[in-house]
């Protein structure tokens, strides 16, 4: 058996465990996690706030609970208050956290006591607070996944679910209407007014409806993009053994993505090669500097500019394939003979149409949650391959 075609087996193989895993957990957790985004309506609706940290790797999705809470993707959605404290997480939760607060601590498959130590520190002041992992708290996630990407790509999907669920609690506790503008993601609710105790089972069934979404989803991409993703690697590959880097970049939850790629490459678990990787939605300072005095179009073609080099892979994430600043940065990266590779959503947009990346991922949904946890198990799987191919396992 050829290399390409061992590759898209052992790639289809891998993305179908995860449905199996992801699914069985959320069958498992549905009805409590629909009673957790219940007490956290009441907790926002009384003043509280988002208080999210991890370390590491873990935490990018801090960053990602923080951006997904204050800027929602769902137009009409109010912001809600959120906070990424990642960078010191105890000094800032000792100096601002409120009993009405809602604290979020994310670790790897093992847990982390930091983290942990933190979390009961928020509870003792009485927080809510959710431990991912782990064993105490208001919420605390318990698996048997070991694997610390499938573990990230869990933990992205519930709190996907939390924020777009907590949405349908508040307006329920405060207007007494309808879901308006979200009934689409709960077609169990209607658009009958309801006492929030009366509908957990049905928002319970929405969050199960949400997770087929997104496993139907993997395996379309198991089944149609398997190969293209194992093509992806090779290609990376092979520019990374001529001394070239993974230069990553996005907007949003896909700024997350891409920190939280790099840091992967950067910061292995046990036994694994480091992969040289730069995240140019890591620096706020510059990116805020060229938004302010040059434009938002320009915040990583510029870097770009300055960071690559022609042995380098440049990786541009986006959920609508025609963010500006990644189109303009793919544009520098081909002027410059990169290689070009793109995780995209719906249709590929204006990269696909264009054809601005030598290996364009497209996962074939609208709606941006989804879109990024398969986005998520697809640089995952990358990864993965990556390794084999350095231990000549594929």
């Amino acid at each position: 058996m050829n290399t390409a075609v061992n590759l898209a087996t052992q790639i289809e193989e891998a993305l179908l465990v995860r449905n199996e895993i992801l699914e069985g957990f959320f069958i498992q957790e549905a009805r409590k996690l629909a009673e957790a985004c219940r007490d956290m309506s009441e907790r926002f609706l009384n003043g509280g706030r988002l208080l999210a940290f991890g370390r590491s790797a873990c935490s990018t999705d801090a960053q990602h609970v923080s951006v997904e809470f204050v800027h929602p993707v769902i137009v009409g959605k109010r912001a809600l208050p959120a906070l990424d404290l990642s960078a010191m997480m105890q000094p800032w939760l000792d100096a601002i956290c409120r009993p009405e607060d809602i604290v979020m601590g994310f670790g790897p498959p093992q847990g982390d006591p930091e983290v942990w130590a933190a979390l009961d520190s928020a509870h003792r002041r009485g927080a809510m607070t959710f431990s991912l992992p782990g064993t105490d708290g208001s919420y605390a996630l318990q698996t048997s996944v070991r694997d610390p990407f499938i573990h990230q790509e869990l933990v992205e999907i519930f709190y996907h679910t939390l924020w777009e669920t907590v949405h349908v609690f508040l307006e329920h506790r405060e207007l007494g209407q309808d879901v308006g503008a979200s009934e689409f993601l709960y077609p169990f609710l209607g658009t009958k007014k309801q006492e929030t105790s009366s509908i957990v089972n049905e928002v319970a069934e929405s969050i199960l409806m949400k997770v087929r979404d997104d496993t139907a989803l993997r395996r379309r991409l198991a089944s149609e993009e398997s190969e293209h993703l194992g093509a992806t690697a090779l290609a990376i590959h092979e520019r990374l053994a001529k001394g070239g880097k993974l230069i990553i970049f996005g907007n949003g939850g896909s700024a997350t993505d891409a920190n939280d790629w790099a840091m992967d490459c950067v910061t292995p678990s046990e036994g694994r090669r480091t992969i040289p990787a730069i995240s140019l939605s890591m620096e706020p300072a510059n990116i805020t500097a060229l938004a302010n005095d040059v434009g938002t179009e320009v915040i990583f073609a510029r870097q770009l500019m300055a960071q690559a080099r022609p042995e380098d892979i440049a990786v541009g994430i986006s959920t609508s394939g025609g963010s500006r600043n990644i189109v303009m940065a793919l544009e520098e990266a081909r002027k410059r003979k990169l290689l070009i590779v793109a995780l995209l959503g719906n249709d590929g947009g204006e990269i696909a149409r264009r054809s601005l990346a030598d290996f364009p991922i497209i996962v074939r949904s609208d709606y941006i949650p989804r879109i990024q946890e398969v986005q998520a198990s697809s640089y995952h799987i990358i990864l993965d391959t990556l390794e084999a191919l350095s231990h000549g396992d594929a």
